[in-house]
């Protein structure tokens, strides 16, 4: 007898075994839905509509130390360096990190997994403290955007909305935002306008640097399930995380298919060497153990910014099924 199980996640490679079906979930009829991630995010995260979701790693953390909804398993469909994240206005003076301090920075939201490591980043390795700059949140593209949780920040960080009709896009150009902070490319930037750059003008240089530095590959997003349908099956989260973790072996083992090109980029296979010769190659790894070094440092960092309180381990994120394997 299977339960039936709802799961809500953004589409990649790495889970497409679990949206095609060719990955089972064991004990589980699985219904996935393929939905952009910021509504995936706000619709778990306010009403909790899915059994499963793919979910923000700092909103997770936010609500692990407050009523704890959800039980994650340490699968991460979503890593990405977050360098090329920073955009400026070319006519605010700044021509590097050193010249953020007193400046007014955009966000969609303070709370973002892609901001928490942007400011942490700053932090630690350019000599930009969280509470140097001051923050304005809103919507990127669209008016109107707010919080998906409410914070309690400390005093000495600034966080102030832009105005209702107003977005982070039009105020980055016009000046009264000096950068933005954002996992998705400003508008502006995206259409050429010359009012905005990167930050880092080379951000993958940038990046591949920071790797070398910290052997740390950002993590974005982490696999959540509601509290109570794990508490009714708790079996459900080792079932969940070995087909997270099947799904992208196959993706990883998939990269290597020569005969044609799995996606439209005529030079996948150089592009796929030179990241190994980076990054290693099994880069894309689940599991605590091996993400200890980016979750202690994200954990680190989220405590460090006001969002949460408490002082968590890595361990502590995951349902313990999930932490070690069976062994004859």
């Amino acid at each position: 007898m299977s339960i039936d199980l709802t799961l809500a996640c953004g589409r990649y490679d790495r889970t497409e075994g679990l949206r095609d079906g060719s990955v089972v979930v064991e004990g589980v009829n699985l219904t996935v839905l393929n939905l952009p991630v910021e509504e995936i995010f706000y619709r778990m995260a306010r009403f909790r509509e899915f059994d499963a979701a793919e979910l923000s790693l700092s909103t997770y953390v936010i609500t692990l130390d407050r009523d704890a909804p959800f039980v994650a398993v340490p699968a991460f469909p979503s890593r990405m360096f977050r360098h090329s994240g920073i955009y400026v206005n070319t006519a605010a003076g700044i021509s590097g990190p050193a010249d953020l301090p007193g400046r007014v920075v955009g966000l969609a939201e303070y709370q973002l997994t892609a901001n928490v490591w942007i400011r942490g980043i700053l932090a630690e390795h350019y000599g930009v403290p969280v509470e140097s700059v001051s923050y304005r949140t809103g919507g990127l593209h669209a008016p109107g955007r707010i919080e998906k949780l409410s914070l309690d920040l400390p005093a000495e960080v600034r966080v102030s909305p832009i105005p209702a009709d107003r977005t982070l896009d039009e105020m980055l150009v016009t000046g009264e935002l000096d950068a933005v902070y954002t996992p998705r490319a400003p508008g502006p930037f995206a259409a050429g306008r010359p009012e905005v750059a990167r930050l880092f003008p080379d951000a993958g240089a940038e990046e591949r640097r920071y790797h070398r530095t910290t052997g740390i590959f950002p993590i974005m997003h982490v696999v959540v399930i509601r509290r109570e349908v794990y508490e009714r099956n708790r079996w459900v989260a080792r079932s969940l995380f070995k087909a997270f973790e099947e799904a992208r072996r196959r993706a990883r083992e998939d990269l290597d298919q020569s005969t044609a090109l799995r996606v439209m980029l005529p030079w996948l296979h150089e592009e796929i060497a030179r990241t190994r010769d980076a990054l290693g190659a099994d880069y894309w790894r689940y599991g605590v153990q091996p993400n200890d070094r980016e979750l202690r440092t994200f954990l680190g960092y989220a405590r460090a910014q006001g969002l949460v309180k408490a002082s968590f381990e890595p361990e502590d994120l995951f349902a313990p099924e999930t932490l070690s394997e069976f062994v004859i």
